[in-house]
């Protein structure tokens, strides 16, 4: 089953995120089999501000599992962590389904 996880860094969050940042990537790939998507948020400037990662686990409790687990919010670099079931329409330009 896919969730999105939408994560918003807590303000003035950057050096926590460059400092957490090669944790991070080391348990993506770890997961890297389940991800669908994975990347930074950035602000108006161009700054990382959050992460969005589409991710296919089994369920929520799994979802949440993976959201926890993350060194960025261990690091307490999130100020909010939403999850919530994802269902694509389009994947590559193509119309799904």
């Amino acid at each position: 089953m896919l969730f999105a996880l939408i994560c918003t860094d807590r303000p003035g969050g950057l050096d926590i995120r460059l400092a957490t940042r090669p944790a991070h990537m080391a348990f993506l790939e770890t997961y890297q089999s389940k991800l669908v998507h994975a990347g930074a948020l950035l602000d108006i400037d161009g700054r990382p501000c959050g992460s969005l990662l589409v991710i296919d686990v089994g369920d929520r409790a799994e979802a949440e599992g993976f959201a926890e687990s993350d060194p960025y919010e261990k690091a307490g670099l999130f100020e909010s962590v939403i999850i919530r079931p994802f269902r694509p329409a389009f994947k590559d330009g193509e119309k799904l389904g």
